[in-house]
């Protein structure tokens, strides 16, 4: 086995080693999120973090690494023998993106069940890292039904188990890691906030440090076992520190004032409830027991505010992740008036009755920018977008295969399981099968414990999840949709899906058309903020390119098929329907937009179009586009999923 990569020899990422080394401290303060850019030792770093943790006390011959001294009443291996116990290292458990739920949960042990006849459980990779460290690569691309489990699991700190028959439930607790590569798509704001600590990791541009990660990289390639021993006293101090630290948490103090300061800062920054204040506070005491000291100090909050808080103020996907170093400073010194203010004594109340004595409350950062950029000039967006709504769905029909998301329905090889098969299906769908087989096993000479299996009997699992989709926006940004107020409610109806398909991490790409031709805004892409940024910036007026436009999409959809051949695509065409200028020269515009359509309904493409013409005549060429696409015609209003909640409880009550 190749020696891992030793965590004393990495160079730089001093936040990210530091947010690791406060968790294997206290393992309470949640995990670490890994934000970076690829090949910036992400992976390795964390690996590595699995050495320096000390060994652990367990049950002997449990399968889920129970505490001796606190052993879980409920352990499926349990009830266990008193001074059953044995020595094993912290595990590192590594879940994989293409995960099964079998295999994270654990599911029926297949062996026995056909040898002895018995429902038995066997354990998953929740049961694996209890005590120790889940460490998810692409935390981001994760099978949403395995993100629900995982959440569950890192909530409650237990794993319930409900399938194959049968019905199990075990301690699972673990330090959460998980890497990411933003480029890629951001992750759900659920699975986000049950981070503890978040760090972004970018390679150094500094000459000196790049030569040196080179030349050791170099270095443990040509002698992997060598290069670890000549750091291995490195991370013997580190493994020591981390025990030293771990005895002293209980004696570190956290003051009033301390308490205080935490609280004026991530109230400053208008986090959601109050994981936040909790995360910071034992960051902070961890951080003071690491340095050695017996209390916390504003050293200790500042460290804990800058790896706690950068990803819980991002409420949007278009907001930009981390915070200001000037907000950051300017928030701490508010709440170190706060804490002055709180510990000085009251002065006497001179302004008599009906007073208005104190001094104004300071202004927070998130107020200050906003003032700011209030008076900041710059290009600025044709129109203001409308308010943003929560958009009805809208789903490419019948069953694809495409990559896990959140949209259509699809077939998959690890979604949940909602039949079984002789015909179709990925893997053995255990139950059904031994189910098939139970009533022959007299005929097959079977009277005592075990089974006998026959090719007959193999029924397969038929799983189904949901999948993410290619959503490409073609927005006609021609003079009939230059109106203001159109403008501004079609770039919030815009905004509106782009938010959806992000939630729903489907991949997403820009079409304009405007003047004499269209333009592609932006290729497909996982990064959603960088649609909504092209959106902001749109330029409208001039004639109208429909024709173009939908040739662009075509031509367009026909590359990225050849990429990406199992996502399928839903068109989303924001427009009038009226034309202006043909696809070829002496020809009709409206024909041409017409024909061009036709193709792509002949490519079986899935179409919304949405309706934006208004005015007293109605020519209705938004319809007869959506009839030649083979899509669905909706107006404006029809996109918000409130506005048609609306409607369908109006109809009912009628």
């Amino acid at each position: 086995m190749t020696a891992r990569y030793p965590f004393s020899a990495v160079v730089g990422h001093e936040d990210l080693r530091l947010g690791l080394l406060l968790n294997a401290v206290h393992p309470g303060i949640g995990g670490v999120l890994v934000r970076g850019e690829k090949g910036t030792a992400k992976s390795t770093i964390v690996r590595g973090l699995a050495a320096l943790l000390p060994a652990l006390d367990a049950v002997r011959d449990c399968r889920f690494a129970c505490d001796p001294h606190r052993p879980d009443p409920a352990c499926p291996d349990g009830p266990h023998e008193h001074g059953a116990t044995t020595t094993k290292p912290s595990s590192l458990v590594e879940l994989p993106v293409g995960a099964t739920e079998d295999r994270l949960v654990g599911s029926l042990d297949l062996e026995r069940a056909l040898t002895e006849g018995v429902r038995a459980y066997q354990p998953g990779l929740l049961a694996a890292a209890h005590r120790g460290v889940l460490y998810v690569d692409e935390v981001n691309l994760l099978h949403d039904h395995l993100v629900d489990l995982l959440l569950d699991a890192a909530a409650m700190g237990r794993a319930h188990v409900e399938r194959d028959g049968v019905s199990v439930s075990h301690a699972s607790s673990f330090l959460l890691v998980g890497t990411m590569n933003p480029e890629e798509g951001e992750l759900r704001p659920q699975l986000l906030d049950r981070f503890g600590l978040t760090v972004q990791v970018n390679a150094s541009r500094d000459v000196e440090i790049r030569t040196e990660v080179v030349r050791r990289r170099l270095a443990y390639e040509a002698d992997p076992v060598g290069f670890a021993q000549r750091w291995e006293k490195a991370d013997a101090e580190l493994a020591e520190s981390i025990v030293a630290a771990r005895a002293a948490l209980p004696g570190i103090a956290l003051p009033d004032s301390e308490l205080r300061r935490i609280a004026a800062v991530c109230a400053a920054f208008e986090v959601d409830g109050m994981r936040a204040d909790l995360v910071v506070a034992r960051t902070a005491i961890a951080h003071a027991a690491w340095r050695g000291g017996d209390a916390v100090t504003e050293a200790d909050v500042e460290v804990a505010v800058r790896l706690a808080l950068p990803h819980r103020r991002r409420r949007d996907p278009f907001d930009e992740p981390g915070l200001d170093s000037e907000q950051l400073e300017q928030a701490l010194r508010d709440a170190a008036e706060q804490v002055e203010q709180a510990e000085a004594p009251e002065p006497p109340d001179d302004d008599g009755p009906g007073g208005g004595g104190g001094a104004p409350q300071s202004e927070g950062p998130q107020q200050k920018q906003e003032k700011s950029e209030e008076g900041r000039g710059g290009e600025q967006p044709p129109a203001k977008p409308a308010q943003q709504f929560r958009p009805r769905l809208l789903q490419v029909p019948g069953l694809g295969e495409g990559a896990p998301g959140r949209r259509s329905r699809s077939r998959s090889s690890s979604g949940r399981v909602v039949r079984d098969s002789t015909v179709d299906g990925h893997g053995v769908h255990l139950t059904a099968t031994v189910k098939a087989a139970a009533p022959h096993q007299h005929a097959r000479g079977r009277s005592g414990a075990g089974l006998e299996l026959r090719s007959g009997d193999l029924r397969r699992a038929v799983r189904e999840g949901r999948e993410g989709n290619l959503v490409l926006f073609a927005v006609d940004a021609s003079g009939s949709m230059a109106a203001r107020t159109r403008m501004s409610a079609v770039t919030g109806a815009v905004l509106s899906l782009l938010r959806d398909a992000y939630q729903r991490r489907d991949k997403v790409g820009l079409i304009t058309f405007r003047g004499r031709e269209a333009e592609v805004a932006l290729p497909p892409t996982s990064s959603v903020d960088a649609a909504a940024t092209r959106l902001r910036r749109l330029r409208t007026g001039g004639r109208t390119p429909l024709a173009h436009g939908l040739l662009a999409v075509r031509k367009l959809l026909a590359a990225e098929r050849l990429r990406d051949p199992r996502r399928r695509p839903l068109l989303v065409l924001v427009t009038d329907g009226r034309a202006t200028v043909p696809a070829s020269q002496g020809g009709d515009a409206l024909h041409d937009a017409m024909r061009a359509a036709a193709l792509l309904e002949a490519d079986g493409v899935a179409s919304v179009v949405v309706d934006c013409e208004n005015g007293v005549v109605r020519l209705g060429l938004p319809d007869r586009l959506a009839i030649a696409l083979g899509g669905t015609c909706l107006q404006l209003a029809e996109l918000s999923a409130e506005q048609v909640a609306g409607v369908v409880r109006a109809a009912r009550a009628a």
